[in-house]
């Protein structure tokens, strides 16, 4: 069986990171920029290790320099994810690369962007919201500029805040500023935290920056009392299973704690992280689980109602989605 065509929300997207490799090498064709060596012979992003990862992936993006640029990728981007069932998708939108964390500059992307995104629903019935996204290494500071720029242009496209970037670098409440920020403005919150980092670093990210989902999570599962926690405040988990392995954050799929997690009661969902970037889309990733855990159309869709229900999103949009997800393509 194919899951293609099963209808899907993702939540845990990177923007740039989603980025077709074809797009890049042809914008850098086009501005005669030589981004040679960020690929392999086969035409995929080449990279030794995550902090190689980040590297190429700050390369790549080197040739997004207009909001033009931007509403392009959201496109390619949309588009992609509808081929592989997606309905609703939030982007992780770094206002660091969108104009350098500058307001004004920003919200000529974010429009960009928003129209992009307008168009991609109207031609593939794929809806789009927006989080924006500090750099966890580029610290505290560049993070209080992109909390000041999401919460300047909170509405119904830009619905989130929150932090990417080497998890190892800096204290959660170092950047506890931003997210303050970003809440009392009124964006819902998210953070990466455990896909490198110990529990102490989930426990910590819950703690000081009082978030309502967390990227990854994965290393809570070594601390029975977190992850207790976690379940009992709902705190939902955005798992990317096919990253993880990718990156050798976790072992083989098989011994993956998204399972553990799930029998413990803690409320995962299912995303792709970059997924050009690390080979894989949201139908691999479902036919990937269910070869390692047995898992079936039961079990996605009720991945998905927890996403849904966990979604950056009003309840007019989620009460749309849900119809979506009740019917197969």
């Amino acid at each position: 069986m194919t899951y293609r065509s099963l209808p899907k929300v993702e939540l845990h997207l990177h923007f740039e990171g989603a980025a077709p490799p074809e797009f890049i090498r042809q914008l850098a064709h086009e501005k005669k920029v030589d981004l040679s060596k960020i690929f392999n012979s086969d035409g995929t992003y080449a990279y030794r290790d995550f902090d190689h990862f980040l590297e190429v992936y700050e390369g790549a993006t080197s040739v997004l320099k207009s909001p033009e640029d931007f509403a392009r990728l959201c496109t390619a981007v949309a588009e992609q994810s509808a081929q592989h069932g997606v309905v609703y998708t939030e982007l992780f939108i770094s206002p660091d690369f969108c104009g350098g964390s500058d307001v004004s500059a920003w919200r000529e992307y974010l429009a960009a962007i928003k129209e992009g995104a307008d168009k991609a629903e109207a031609q593939h019935g794929i809806t789009i919201k927006g989080v924006a996204t500090c750099i966890r290494h580029f610290g505290p500071e560049m993070a209080k500029q992109s909390a000041l720029c999401a919460a300047e242009t909170v509405g119904d496209f830009l619905t989130g805040f929150g932090m990417g970037g080497a998890e190892m670098m800096h204290r959660p409440s170092d950047f506890a500023y931003s997210f303050d920020m970003a809440r009392e403005a009124g964006l819902q919150l998210t953070c990466h935290a455990g896909e490198w980092g110990g529990p102490d670093m989930v426990a910590d990210t819950i703690n000081d920056l009082r978030v309502e989902r967390i990227g990854h999570g994965i290393n809570a599962i070594k601390d029975r009392a977190l992850v207790d926690r976690i379940a009992a405040a709902g705190i939902v988990l955005e798992v990317c299973p096919g990253s993880n392995v990718f990156l050798n954050a976790s072992g083989d799929l098989k011994d993956h704690p998204i399972k553990a997690l799930r029998d413990a009661g803690v409320k995962v969902t299912v995303s792709t992280d970059d997924p050009p970037f690390f080979q894989t889309t949201m139908t691999k990733e479902y036919e990937d689980l269910a070869a390692a855990f047995g898992w079936d159309e039961t079990d996605f869709n009720a991945l998905n109602q927890t996403a849904l229900d966990a979604a950056f999103c009003d309840a007019a949009t989620k009460d749309k989605i849900a119809k979506r997800l009740e019917t197969t393509k």
